[in-house]
């Protein structure tokens, strides 16, 4: 699951620049891409493999936020007597990367895609990821099409993966298609996404699932100054998701009855996860009933709220813990995702995302009874130390961008006294712990002369709010 982003509606501040770059350089984020990597980028963008299937027929559209050029899904969806089908084109990053070329090697380098307010860090070069692979409209490109019929309550009855060539017919925004959905003017595939999408998420409240909508934090600046605010996401973007969720797990189940493949896996939340998470609850005044679910929970959140907002940011700790698992021959012990309430994969997002190119190649040959290349599964066994520390790297770059984005908000208030719960004591020093501040849902270490109260409503003040150490500190008020 995505962690919260930081996005800045105007230019990005000046009192930023110099700290995002402090932590690019912390993190070893790479920077350009070396000149024999670019050049094969650019002699692989001239000459792909091509699939002899075309399904060009197929009135396939992108749906992206506006400045989106790596475009990894295209989507059409069709009825089929009281049931649909669903076919998902996904860039085909195996014709253009060859395992072992000068670009493979880079991108086990990087791992994922980085986002930061001010450049995204591709795991592709541009000349690929924003070019000769991307799913462009009005071009036709090589693509794992994978086809899953639904019936009438949404529920896959098969799937299949091959490659094609396909082309996008328009390069949409979600803004857009919403704007369409509402005023009834929608192309009849993408009022079937909203369709499908409703029908997919009541399925995933059945059996437990959460799939969290998780808000942007968006930076406005005004004559005043700035703000920071929560940018709920459309519900398109939610419908949208649950075709690639589909997708995944149609892919887990190849993989699963293939008996070879690589999950991505979650274990349970821990007890006390909920009990911090309830704290957080009560700091931003939301009720959450004991007996009620994190899937019943997080279901009834809405995101146009901003303390429902707040709330969905701060359940990003329930999927710390996600990994991947490989396997062949026999299924492993624990498939799951937890928060899905099933096995899922990843196979949707290769021009972002380093798996998935492995996995894609996994599904094709379960899907056509063939044999897993072997350079796939010589090579399968690394790839999850090599995700964890690509994930490691992506989550440490999002907290240092929020922690930097919440220190200037509060920078230019400091001895100022707020009101908010205690979210987290330190079990060694119980006198320090973690404060949600009710008004401004920023999240600070806390420090007190005595035991702090967890889960109690508390007035703080404000003792630190430092751009360059993106920390924010507070003193608990007796």
């Amino acid at each position: 699951m995505p962690l919260q982003k930081v996005r800045f509606v105007d230019d990005v501040p000046e009192v930023f620049r110099s700290s995002l770059q402090d932590i690019r350089r912390e993190l070893d984020v790479p920077a350009e891409f070396p000149p024999d990597v670019v050049a094969a980028a650019l002699k692989a963008g001239t000459a792909p493999q091509s699939p002899a299937l075309d399904r060009t027929d197929l009135e396939f559209v992108t749906i992206d936020p506006p400045d989106s050029m790596d475009l990894d899904q295209a989507l059409h969806i069709e009825r089929a007597g009281d049931g649909y089908v669903v076919h998902y084109a996904i860039a085909d990053v195996a014709a253009f990367v060859q395992y072992g070329d000068p670009i493979d090697g880079e991108t086990r380098r990087r791992g994922v895609t980085l986002y930061a307010p001010d450049k995204r860090t591709p795991l592709h070069p541009p000349e690929l990821s924003e070019g000769a692979a991307s799913l462009l409209p009005d071009q036709v490109r090589p693509a794992l099409l994978w086809t899953v019929p639904l019936n009438a309550r949404g529920e896959s009855t098969g799937v299949t993966c091959e490659r094609a060539l396909v082309k996008s017919r328009a390069k949409l925004n979600y803004a857009g298609v919403q704007k369409d959905l509402d005023a009834g003017t929608a192309s009849e595939s993408l009022q079937l996404l909203r369709e499908v999408g409703k029908l997919r998420e009541q399925l995933e409240l059945e059996r437990g699932g959460v799939n969290l909508p998780i808000p942007d934090q968006e930076v406005v600046t005004s004559d005043d100054g700035w703000s920071l605010e929560f940018r709920a996401p459309l519900p398109v973007e939610g419908w949208n998701a649950q075709i690639s969720l589909l997708t995944g797990m149609a892919a887990a189940d190849l993989m699963v009855k293939g008996k070879i493949g690589i999950l991505r896996t979650l274990p349970e939340a821990r007890n006390d996860l909920r009990n911090k998470l309830g704290h957080t609850a009560k700091a931003l005044g939301i009720d959450w009933p004991h007996e009620t679910t994190y899937a019943e929970f997080i279901h009834g959140l809405d995101p146009t709220v901003p303390a429902h907002a707040a709330m969905l940011a701060a359940c990003t700790v329930l999927f710390r813990g996600a990994g991947y698992v490989t396997f062949a021959g026999s299924v492993p012990e624990h498939p799951q995702h937890a928060a899905m309430r099933a096995e899922y994969a990843h196979v949707t997002a290769p021009l972002r995302r380093l798996i998935d190119r492995w996995a894609g190649e996994i599904c094709l040959a379960l899907s056509a009874g063939t044999e897993v290349p072997a350079w796939v599964r010589e090579s399968m066994d690394e790839l999850p130390k090599i995700m964890e520390e690509a994930d490691r790297r992506a989550n440490a770059y999002e907290r240092a961008i929020v922690g930097m984005v919440e220190a200037g908000l509060l920078h230019d208030q400091l001895g100022a006294e707020f009101d908010g719960v205690i979210t987290d004591v330190d079990n060694r020093e119980p006198n320090r712990g973690i404060v949600v501040l009710s008004a401004h849902a920023v999240e600070g270490r806390v420090s007190g002369t005595a035991n702090l109260p967890l889960g109690k409503a508390v007035r703080v003040k404000l003792v630190e709010a430092d751009i360059v150490k993106r920390s924010v500190t507070f003193e608990l008020i007796p």
